[in-house]
């Protein structure tokens, strides 16, 4: 009774039960509160994971075995590795009953609901060996993240819409009015799958080891994606060069699609015709490198050549513009009376004297005699003293002194005395036809005290110092 009456007594207490109940709700609602995060005074099973993105992975997120929940995502926190790659790190609250996970398992971020609401699938392996507490999952346990839905919808965006909106727009235009032809195409589809059946049958066959195909194409996307950038801005370039080309399709690009079967078709008829033209062009220029070669090595003086020829011809029109005058007097001075008589006179003329022409012209253009003559007869008629001019003193002053060679002979040469000797060439060399080419008159050199008639051995110093001393 006693005891009774202290519970009746406690129950009967309304502060007493009020406190009591606030406790109880304060109690519900920490267990509430913390039930994502684990509940109080249970023993768990800590692991840290890496993976490459955490890919919308927040704190409190479900971690799943198989589809069953066995722990939580504590906490995410960027890391940087040695290389400066980034990652993420996942902290795991697991359950006891999910201790040890093997350590070849492998783990990846899936979405739970269409809303965004992702968790962490871990997938065991077959491992004996398992991860011990506070370990962590390397990052090569990470698989490729899957395509959620909800990036599968992020890639429609506003540019992609209205592009797809244009798609739409000319796939119907394309399809508009072309029933008739839309059924046939139908029609023959069921022949087409039909023949196709056995050319599938043998490719999926083991034989053709079609799977390792698509093998080779997963391992050859793997190997694409360091250069996924590239190709982004390859393709943002192509936009641009397929717009420029958009602004040029009509009418230039599409008259230029219209007109390329019947060039195509002209250039099959003519081609064999121009295939000889080709060989010839070959050949001609194969002959024609020595002289390029050769060209590029007189180029300096082609060019010099071209610099003097600019003046010239810039003249030249004024030259041609001279000419017609020039040649309509020719002709005038051709019909003329008398021109084909004097023309006949002259070639006589010219006959007559081209023996004489053919040894006098090298006197003058080799030895350039006559101009000497004339300047020697000037100075022979200007130079002299006081007595008068050289060539009226010397004729008429007698000789004295000895019958030498060093002044005028006061005798005949080899006279009594001996001591003047005649030198005298009667038909020197001139450059004559026949004759050596040298010019001997006025250049002869005689040895004094020997007498030398006709060519003397002296010209141009050809007498040696023994000769000179026989003489």
């Amino acid at each position: 009774m006693k005891n009774r009456s202290g519970i009746q007594g406690v129950a009967s207490s309304p502060v007493i039960v009020g406190a009591v109940t606030v406790l109880v709700v304060i109690v519900a609602v920490f267990l509430a509160y913390n039930a994502n995060n684990g509940l109080p005074f249970v023993s768990t099973y800590d692991l840290t994971v890496r993976v490459p993105n955490a890919n919308a992975i927040v704190k409190g997120n479900e971690v799943r075995i198989g589809g069953a929940r066995v722990g939580i995502v504590r906490s995410v926190t960027p890391v940087q590795l040695e290389d400066g790659k980034v990652v993420a790190e996942l902290d795991l609250r697991l359950d006891k009953s999910a201790e040890p996970i093997p350590v070849n398992s492998t783990v990846i971020i899936r979405p739970k609901s269409p809303l965004g609401l992702k968790y962490l699938q871990i997938v065991p392996g077959s491992s004996g060996e398992g991860f011990a507490a506070g370990d962590t999952i390397p990052l090569a346990a990470a698989r490729p993240e899957p395509v959620d839905i909800d990036q599968f919808f992020n890639m429609f965006d506003e540019p992609t819409r209205k592009s797809i909106k244009r798609n739409l727009t000319g796939f119907g235009s394309a399809f508009a009015g072309r029933g008739p032809q839309l059924n046939s195409a139908f029609g023959a589809l069921r022949g087409l799958a039909e023949n196709s059946e056995s050319p599938l049958r043998a490719i999926v066959a083991p034989s053709t080891n079609f799977g390792g195909f698509w093998r080779a194409l997963e391992d050859l996307s793997a190997t694409v994606v360091p250069v996924a950038e590239t190709q982004a801005s390859m393709f943002v370039a192509l936009d641009r060069t397929f717009a420029a080309f958009a602004r040029v399709s009509r009418p230039f690009i599409q008259e230029t699609i219209v007109k390329g079967p019947p060039f195509l078709d002209a250039a099959v008829e003519d081609l064999p015709a121009i295939r000889p033209f080709f060989h010839s062009s070959e050949r001609f220029f194969t002959a024609l490198q020595p002289g390029a070669r050769a060209l590029a090595r007189t180029s300096p003086t082609i060019e010099e050549a071209l610099v003097a020829g600019i003046p010239v011809l810039n003249a030249s029109p004024t030259f041609n513009a001279q000419l017609p005058p020039t040649a309509e007097a020719l002709l005038d001075f051709q019909e003329a009376p008398g021109v084909f008589n004097g023309l006949d006179l002259l070639i006589d003329t010219n006959e007559v004297l081209d023996p004489a022409i053919r040894f006098i012209a090298p006197a003058q253009t080799v030895c350039n005699y006559l101009t000497l003559a004339f300047k020697n007869f000037a100075s022979v008629g200007s130079e002299g003293n006081g007595n008068g001019n050289w060539l009226n003193v010397i004729s008429f002053e007698a000789p004295d002194g000895p019958n030498a060679e060093s002044q005028p002979a006061s005798a005949p040469a080899n006279g009594p005395q001996l001591k003047n000797h005649l030198h005298f060439n009667p038909y020197p060399s001139t450059a004559a036809p026949g004759q050596d080419r040298g010019c001997e008159a006025g250049n002869e050199r005689y040895t004094p005290g020997k007498t030398v008639i006709g060519r003397a051995p002296e010209v141009w110093g050809t007498t040696t110092k023994s000769e000179e001393g026989e003489g």
